[in-house]
């Protein structure tokens, strides 16, 4: 097991996909990551069928880590401020022409880096209710690694306006000079 105490833990998350009919005439399904768990002992293969209600299918459409790293405290610290706190779920598009659309990409805490993944607009992003086990384990990595780092404001350089040297006129001249 990983210990908080290192400076990136990995948690393996299961993630579970719903596929379900769609009324639209351009797509026959619509494809969703709708839940995201912490794997026990065993795990289920790839994409198998969780459960089945009419046209609505469930899958595990894999195993993915949710890394934590120390530099990102800052926004794991916001994520647990939130009412309930959320992971991220990142879908690509499968490469194959196998059954299956997508391909489960990535699971985070950080809604900074759900955003770069957002930014790409290729990805397929949703945001997932966080498992109370994972709230509790991020909470105590963020305690033990967080720091607050103070705001400095950065003094702006002062604008030194060149004379004329070595026999060439300025670029432009001070509104004094004119």
């Amino acid at each position: 097991m990983n210990s908080i105490a290192q400076t990136e833990i990995a948690l393996p998350m299961g993630l579970v996909v719903e596929r379900r009919a769609s009324a639209h005439p351009w797509a026959q399904w619509i494809w969703q990551p709708v839940a995201a768990y912490l794997i026990g002992e065993s795990t289920p293969p790839d994409w198998s069928v969780l459960r089945q209600e009419g046209e609505v299918t469930r899958y595990h459409a894999g195993v993915l880590p949710l890394v934590l790293h120390r530099k990102d405290t800052e926004a794991l610290r916001l994520n647990l401020m939130l009412p309930e706190p959320e992971l991220y779920a990142v879908l690509q598009e499968s490469q194959d022409s196998g059954p299956f659309p997508y391909r489960p990409h990535a699971i985070t805490a950080s809604s900074y880096e759900a955003q770069d993944y957002h930014d790409s607009g290729d990805d397929l992003i949703e945001k997932l209710p966080m498992p109370e086990p994972v709230a509790a384990l991020i909470q105590a990595f963020v305690e033990h690694h967080h720091h607050e780092v103070p705001f400095k404001k950065r003094r702006r350089d002062r604008l030194d306006l060149e004379e004329q040297k070595f026999g060439k006129m300025p670029v432009f001249k001070p509104l004094s000079q004119q």
